[in-house]
């Protein structure tokens, strides 16, 4: 088990689903999590209460990832607080399905700024932070719907397919830097992002994967913590599956 006591992880997305399993992981290791959450304000305090007998330091935060503004000022914040990070996981996605005929430009949208430019925001603050002490940990987590494309989810296929090209760039900017940036690729995992699927197409997605069973968080967090601790320190611009064998 990797110690990370003391390194400062920015979790996006942090405390429901992937994000909180993530977030509890590195807590349980030791680690200062700076916990970014969009809205819920309810389940955030939840979480906190969840958390607060684990060894590392939970820090909470309402951000917008989607405004660039928004997301200057919260880095402001961490670099007065913390003076730099060693990790950051860009986990925050938001899903709004429809067919690309049907699909309403808002919807598109929305899905493009939380899930793709959301990535860019935080990951350009984030880098300058980590070269302050020449080294860092991005992990973005993006899905397999970037090459498969199911329908209905066009708008979330490009912003996951441009997530990994955003990393793949990104990674060769820094890696003299002793920054690596990679991807997780969650296949299906039972959280709140698929419970909305009608039980007949979630068992039709089940049996789409070799292991015939929808994932758990705790099997993509420990995906994570492999690429943001120091044994991942060569490997960059990859894509790390976690999907079940699709």
């Amino acid at each position: 088990m990797t110690d990370f006591s003391g390194r400062k992880a920015i979790v996006t997305g942090a405390t429901r689903g992937i994000g909180a399993a993530i977030s509890r992981a590195l807590l349980e290791r030791g680690a200062i999590v700076i916990g970014v959450y969009g809205s819920d304000a309810a389940a955030a305090e939840q979480f906190r209460e969840e958390c607060a007998k684990l060894p590392g330091a939970l820090h909470l935060h309402q951000c917008d990832v989607s405004d660039f503004a928004a997301v200057e000022t919260f880095f402001d914040g961490v670099e007065k607080e913390f003076d730099t990070i060693d990790i950051l996981v860009n986990n925050a996605g938001i899903r709004r399905d429809a067919i690309m005929a049907m699909m309403a430009k808002e919807d598109w949208q929305r899905v493009i700024d939380v899930n793709l430019t959301g990535g860019f925001n935080m990951s350009r603050f984030a880098v300058m932070l980590m070269l302050k002490q020449r080294y860092g940990r991005i992990i973005f987590i993006t899905s397999p719907m970037a090459h498969l494309g199911f329908t209905g989810q066009a708008n979330y296929a490009a912003s996951k397919a441009g997530q990994i090209g955003m990393m793949k760039s990104l990674s060769r900017e820094t890696a003299k830097r002793k920054i690596t940036v990679n991807c997780v690729s969650p296949g299906f995992i039972e959280t709140e992002l698929i419970s909305d699927l009608p039980e007949a197409l979630a068992g039709e997605y089940k049996k789409l994967v070799p292991m015939k069973r929808f994932g758990n968080a705790d099997e993509v967090a420990e995906a994570v913590l492999f690429l943001a601790g120091p044994g991942a320190s060569y490997i960059t611009g990859t894509v790390l599956e976690v999907t079940g064998g699709i």
